[in-house]
């Protein structure tokens, strides 16, 4: 599992680590349920990704709604990455647990450089999640290994 908050590298690395480990990837991305779907989608990575039913509902931005059903191999090598994908719960389940980190700035420029002004209207709205997630479920000090991006 690759954990951060946005704009520290989750999906570059996760990718890389899926590539390099013959691994499939889910990015959480692709499965907050909207703007508001942070603890709905860390939730869903114990119900649902890694466990039965091994998989995840797909949601569409561009018309904010689910949309089909992706299953998930339950006995595949995965990567999961995305904020909210280390949390009390998932972390027994993963092999390993990384956390990224990287100064606000660099992490909001990177951010709204890939995402454009969609994600800068939604920045705080999107942090404040953060902020919370980190508080309740403290990821940085539950994973393995942390990068500083």
């Amino acid at each position: 599992m690759v954990d951060g908050r946005s704009g520290t590298g989750k999906t570059t690395l996760g990718d890389a680590l899926a590539a390099r480990l013959g691994a499939g990837v889910v990015h959480l991305d692709d499965v907050y349920p909207g703007w508001d779907g942070l603890r709905a989608a860390s939730d869903a990575v114990v119900s649902d990704l890694l466990g039965p039913p091994s998989g995840y509902r797909r949601w569409d931005w561009e018309r904010s709604e689910p949309t089909e059903w992706v299953t998930i191999e339950p006995d595949a090598p995965l990567v999961v990455e995305g904020c909210g994908a280390v949390s009390r719960a998932s972390a027994p389940l993963a092999t390993l647990r990384v956390w990224l980190e990287a100064d606000d700035e660099v992490r909001r420029d990177r951010a709204i450089g890939r995402d454009g002004e969609v994600f800068a209207r939604e920045w705080e709205r999107w942090a404040a999640q953060e902020r919370a997630f980190i508080a309740a479920e403290a990821p940085r000090a539950l994973a393995d290994v942390v990068v500083r991006t």
